[in-house]
């Protein structure tokens, strides 16, 4: 059978080309007879000037009807068109009738390629037939859209001498525009700011939709709409569950109403009878940017072949040729009629926080990958939910429960009169235990047995989210038709192949068939990793010696104050330290952030990574690990490592001569939960004032860059066009959803990897995330000009970064419960010191003694209040009278041990609730398994279907003489087929019926 398939293919390629030169020939014929009346019209009406002007441009539409040409209109030259109309020629007579085609062969009938365009192509306008569209977002004939926008303006006294080469560029790029078919039309305001609008034609659309592999809607097939119908199977259910809270929560229908999802394929002009070209904005506005974007970032704009780098409008930006290069928005916020309109008010409304996101409109409007990050951002906020309501479970227990913990009754009781050993040499006299009667309480609240439970809870919780996410991932990814997408079908980068240029040595890539550069490993590529790894790894060192460079600081600054114990007291030492040192930090993380931005992009583009998904991933790994060092290493040191290593009294260990920071009583738990709470919720107030301030901010320097007049003073007015409005807006840029996926992974660090010692970190993670939402779409919206659409599968580098701080919290959160948190001391308290079972005597348990005459020399009180003989101080070590006096007792071996069981049993157990949630939870479910594979099967059986009924019927017309006869009934039976197929795919079939179907051969 494949065999005769294969040679009725061969057969009908034959007929085909016979076809195709007949009518090439008649076209040809039509079209010199019109252009001669043409123009004998223009001579009796123009003159010669416009007569040599109109003729210079080539026409995309062929009409029967008076023909107007734009006179600022540029169009592709007429060897461009008429390759154009050969395709479309090529296209169209594979859809005419057979009867018609040998109805009289003498009289043949001809179908216009202009009509073919009418009939099947998508229409020019994919911003809508509202009446409320602004003219501006087309060219002057009303009928093609504007695409994409060039703008530049004239140079100013000072930069004159440099516009003749700028000039040049300019004139080569744009040519070679017109040259691969782009049509462009000028425009100036105010005479000095020149705007060059695209619009991509219906043949540049088909060519580069195959080139770029893109999936497109097929053919409406009823029985196959059912199949992605539904937005996730939780919200179907929700829906069936309570009709009218659901209605309440979920996407607002009346303005959003559920999309037809239709069946899509990779797009071919070969196989282009598949898809449904009559459909509306066949070619949306999205793809028809990023088609445009695509031919913009590969054209030449000097001839000088030896300049490998002379490409792309990046390049003609940076040196400013051009001002910007954008795609327009389809209106207005505050004026009906279009859908960023539409998004404005009824999604990205703060007042709408409660409702589902329309992620099916945001991915039209914005692309894939914008679309992946606000569903990945509701999707975590939802999952924050589970987290916030238990933690707030855990907090209202101890709130409940502080009454009845002994240790902090003890510590503020009237009765305790304990007098604590100094914090710090010379200055620091001693203190009253009860003095931290607030302090035990608070810490309570934070450190308390469901400490343990909720920390075992939030590493579940982390994994069911990576898993559960992965699962609507993969629906979306289906949904949205990203289910056969692979990177290694990504076009490689421009900067790529002009870094490889002059290699020689060329590969096949296996997946695209395509011959490409190899990057010469021992050469380039082994050399440009070293170099990366090592400025990584010493930019990483720079910023923890940074942190220890700050502790230092402040342990100096007490010293020295020390000198002037008598004017400084202690709290106003303290404080001043603690301000200074934060500044100095604060002040490294923005250097460092800064300059290892510079370098990571450097450093990057040295690997000679093929795609840009590639590129962003390494940079984004690069940058996110001195961010993670930058945020994450006080923290670190405060909760592994300070107070942990200081010694006793008569015997402290000195960093630099200088005594180390200690805890306060009860541990670091409490001071690591403030250092979480300041940093974490004011890191994301300062980002949210920060991404509202500086949008405003840059959209005001964009103004002042596009001032005219003679000495740029004068703001640049728009009449309602578009392209004008969004020329002030800031460019979105390639990477400008990193800043927003960093926000949201370095908080996820906060509620993962710390929350043993902040159970509230979800509760101010999902309010922020409320806000964070709306903000950045209304953000999105309001201040960038709209992003080009990018096509992804995932979230990229970011989920193993997810996935790794999940790992990275289990084991965190078991050393901060079995080292900074004083669960096992009072675990082993209970078990095997205390007679009842109870805490009470906890206190005098933990307080170790020192004689006040062990002191070192210099570090006693200069000027103490109390006449004290003897103080306490936290630690498990022998009384001064003992045999080894202030050696470590059995009692810290014993709980150390402790501890190290406990950080292995925790880890254990968590492994295995994990492992379990894993292997309960698929990554994609097996309906949509299923149905992946039944549309994929499907459309190869109608492919080959289709491929073997034209080539039956083609064969057949080549060897009957008498056409009518031997294809009416043909024709009438493949009808048949078709309907019995739309019958068949809307009936629910078993796999035996699917493939006694698809393989049933009718004569």
């Amino acid at each position: 059978m494949n065999n005769d398939i294969h040679a009725q293919e061969q057969d009908a390629l034959a007929v085909d080309k016979d076809r195709y030169e007949f009518y090439v020939s008649l076209n040809d014929s039509r079209k010199k007879t019109k252009a001669k009346k043409d123009l004998s019209s223009r001579n009796s009406n123009r003159s010669l000037e416009g007569d040599l002007k109109a003729m210079s441009m080539a026409s995309l539409y062929d009409g029967e009807g008076e023909e107007t040409t734009e006179m600022n209109t540029i169009k592709p030259d007429d060897s461009k068109s008429v390759s154009s109309t050969t395709n479309l020629q090529e296209d169209m007579e594979a859809r005419v009738d057979v009867r018609s085609m040998t109805q009289n062969e003498t009289e043949p009938v001809s179908v216009s390629v202009e009509e073919h365009i009418e009939e099947n192509a998508c229409p020019c306008n994919p911003y809508g037939e509202s009446s409320s569209v602004n003219n501006s977002l087309y060219f002057t004939d009303g009928v093609r859209s504007v695409d994409f926008v060039l703008a530049w303006k004239d140079p100013t006294d000072e930069q004159a001498h440099l516009e003749e080469a700028k000039q040049l560029k300019r004139d080569t790029f744009e040519n070679n525009l017109l040259l691969d078919g782009l049509e462009l039309e000028r425009e100036t305001i105010e005479n000095e700011i020149h705007f060059i609008k695209i619009h991509a034609p219906l043949e540049v659309l088909r060519r580069y939709a195959e080139i770029l592999k893109l999936r497109m809607p097929m053919k409406e097939i009823p029985g196959m709409a059912g199949v992605k119908s539904r937005t996730t199977s939780f919200v179907s259910r929700l829906k069936g569950f309570s009709g009218k809270v659901a209605r309440r929560i979920l996407i607002e229908e009346k303005y959003f109403p559920p999309r037809s999802h239709r069946f899509t394929a990779v797009y071919s002009r070969d196989k282009e009878y598949l898809f449904d070209l009559k459909q509306a904005c066949f070619f949306t506005a999205a793809v028809r940017s990023r088609i445009v974007q695509f031919i913009l970032d590969r054209k030449r704009f000097s001839t000088d072949s030896r300049n490998d780098y002379a490409f792309g409008v990046e390049r003609l930006i940076q040196e400013e040729v051009y001002i910007a290069a954008y795609p327009l928005h389809d209106g207005e916020i505050n004026v009906p009629g279009s859908m960023r309109h539409l998004l404005y008010n009824k999604w990205a409304a703060v007042s709408k926080w409660y409702r589902y996101q329309p992620l099916d409109y945001i991915k039209e409007y914005f692309g894939v990958k914008i679309g992946l990050y606000f569903a990945w951002l509701g999707y975590y906020t939802y999952m924050l939910l589970m987290a916030s309501i238990v933690g707030i479970i855990c907090f209202i227990y101890s709130w409940k429960t502080l009454k009845y913990h002994t240790p902090s009754e003890e510590i503020c009781s009237k009765d305790n009169d304990i007098k604590m050993c100094p914090l710090c040499d010379h200055w620091c006299d001693y203190w009253q235990l009860n003095e931290t009667c607030l302090h035990a309480r608070v810490t309570y609240l934070f450190d308390n047995p469901t400490t343990v439970l909720f920390a075992i809870f939030m590493s579940f919780w982390a994994t069911l989210f990576l898993e559960l996410w992965k699962r609507y991932s993969a629906e979306i990814t289906h949904r949205w038709d990203l289910t056969g997408f692979d990177v290694h079908e990504e076009h490689p980068r421009p900067q790529y192949l002009a870094r490889l240029a002059h290699v020689q040595r060329k590969k096949v890539n296996a997946i695209t068939n395509t011959e490409e550069p190899q990057v010469p490993f021992w050469r380039m590529k082994l050399p440009a990793t070293i170099l990366s790894f090592s400025i990584i790894l010493l930019l990483v060192s720079l910023a923890i010696v940074a942190v220890l460079a700050v502790v230092l600081y402040r342990m100096s600054v007490l010293a020295a104050l020390s000198v002037y114990g008598d004017d400084v007291t202690t709290s106003v030492a303290i404080l001043f330290t603690t301000a200074t040192a934060a500044t100095i930090n604060l002040s490294l993380i923005v250097v460092f952030n800064w300059m290892y931005t510079y370098l990571a992009e450097w450093l990057t583009e040295r690997e000679l990574l093929r795609t840009q998904t590639e590129f962003d991933d390494s940079l984004t790994l690069k940058i996110y690990l001195l961010q993670f060092v930058n945020y994450y290493a006080s923290i670190f040191y405060i909760a592994f490592f300070k107070g942990k290593f200081i010694g006793y009294p008569g015997n402290y260990n000195r960093f630099f001569n200088f005594r180390q920071e200690e805890c306060g009583f009860g541990g670091c738990l409490m001071e690591l939960c403030i250092q979480l709470g300041i940093i974490m919720i004011g890191k994301q107030t300062v980002n949210t004032v920060l991404e509202m301030a500086l949008p405003i901010f840059y959209r005001w320097l964009n103004s002042l860059k596009v001032r005219i007049g003679k000495q740029r003073n004068q703001s640049l007015k728009s009449k309602g066009q578009r392209f004008v409005k969004d020329l002030k807006l800031v460019e979105w840029g390639s990477r400008g959803l990193f800043p927003e996926y960093l926000e949201m992974v370095l908080q996820y660090g906060f509620v993962t990897i710390f929350v043993a010692a902040f159970p509230l970190a979800p509760v101010f993670a999902l309010l922020n995330n409320i806000l964070e939402m709306r903000l950045d779409a209304k953000k999105l919206l309001t201040f960038y000009r709209r992003p080009v659409s990018q096509r992804v599968r995932d979230i990229g580098i970011w989920y193993r970064i997810l996935d790794s701080i999940g790992k990275l919290s289990v084991i965190t959160n078991g050393f901060i419960i079995a080292f900074t948190s004083d669960f096992i001391p009072k675990l082993i308290y209970r078990l095997t010191v205390s007679p009842d079972g109870t805490l009470s005597g906890y206190l005098n348990f933990t307080l170790a003694y020192f004689d006040t005459r062990d002191f070192q020399d210099g570090s006693q009180p200069h000027q103490s209040q109390y006449n004290v003989t003897v103080c306490r101080y936290p630690d498990f070590r022998a009384p001064p009278g003992s045999p080894n006096p202030y050696e470590k007792t059995t009692m810290y071996w014993l709980i150390m041990a402790a501890r190290l069981a406990f950080v292995v049993i925790f880890e254990n157990i968590v492994a295995v609730v994990m492992i379990l949630v894993r292997w309960c939870i698929p990554d994609m479910s097996q309906e949509l398994r299923d149905q992946i594979r039944r549309e994929a099967y499907i459309t190869n059986e109608i492919i080959i279907k289709q491929e073997t009924l034209r080539a039956r019927i083609d064969r057949e017309a080549e060897t009957q003489p008498d056409g009518v006869r031997s294809r009416k009934p043909q024709t009438n039976n493949v009808n048949e087929n078709f309907i019995q197929l739309e019958r068949f795919l809307s009936s629910n079939l078993t796999s035996s019926q699917l493939d006694l179907f698809i393989h049933n051969e009718r004569n």
